[in-house]
């Protein structure tokens, strides 16, 4: 088989088109490397979209946080220290222990007049069960760093936005959470490349891949395991994920430099590569 007709076997197989079977023996860099990129649809699957919903729950967090109502302040503080506070690896087994504690064949919920049976086997599945997981640590991670850039916001500019009479809801959306993403955007940046690398942990969790489906570790495992040789599958895999986190710095940046463009040059704040080798 030619690279070209692997690619087009294997190169979306994750996903459930092309070949259903691995290849058993006489495997090639060409095999290797393409069956590690359809992994990777997965990896780019949970970070993408646990940076999506965490984005908007974490600015949730922050505002609660920052909230003057202890009734919105406490819940967030909470979550927050709990979320920070336990690993990232337990948590997975926590919530696959729980989601596996409900009924198997369904919740039964009762309205008085009728029965409504919900399923909850897929809450055990890793494309929702792990993807539930990341984004609420995620979540509790950008919130506090958009808390901490919610304190930093210089005085000036609020009272500039009174003094133009810009108050509650307008106020938050022109003034208060464009300084915030400004201010907390350098971290942030830091904590979407740690969230695309955490899910590599998803392998590791209780939570099975679908149908012989996994992510790019899964693969990678898979040639190890076959090979006896792990020099040559992982350093494959560290290789995409490098790539994937240059792509996140990038897109990133543009960001920045886009919430930065009304600053004078020597005022913008800069993008800086610090990898977190430890949270």
């Amino acid at each position: 088989m030619s690279c070209l007709e692997t690619i087009q076997a294997y190169g979306l197989r994750s996903i459930g088109i092309g070949e259903r079977l691995l290849p058993r023996s006489d495997f090639t860099l060409c095999d290797q490397f393409t069956l590690i990129g359809s992994g990777m649809i997965w990896n780019i699957y949970f970070g993408a979209l646990a940076l999506f919903i965490g984005f908007f729950m974490a600015t949730g967090l922050a505002l609660a946080k920052f909230s003057s109502n202890i009734w919105l302040r406490k819940p967030a503080e909470w979550f927050i220290f709990i979320l920070r506070g336990s690993p990232l690896f337990i948590q997975f087994f926590l919530a696959y222990e729980t989601f596996v504690l409900l009924p198997k064949v369904g919740v039964d919920i009762n309205l008085g007049f009728a029965e409504i049976t919900a399923e909850t086997r897929w809450l055990t599945k890793a494309w929702l069960g792990a993807l539930i997981v990341l984004f609420l640590n995620t979540a509790a991670y950008s919130g506090e760093i958009f808390y901490g850039a919610l304190r930093s916001i210089p005085k000036g500019d609020v009272e500039a936005a009174d003094a133009y009479g810009l108050t509650g809801w307008t106020r938050f959306k022109r003034i208060i959470w464009p300084t915030m993403l400004r201010l907390a955007w350098p971290a942030y940046t830091n904590e979407a490349i740690f969230l695309f690398h955490a899910t590599t942990l998803v392998f590791f969790s209780g939570f099975p891949a679908w149908q012989q489906r996994g992510d790019a570790l899964y693969y990678a495992n898979y040639f190890a395991d076959k090979t006896f040789n792990p020099f040559v599958p992982y350093p494959i895999l560290a290789g995409y994920f490098i790539l994937l986190t240059l792509s996140v710095i990038t897109v990133f940046g543009l960001i920045n430099r886009k919430l930065n463009r009304h600053l004078p040059q020597e005022q913008r704040r800069k993008m800086r590569i610090r990898p977190q080798f430890m949270r």
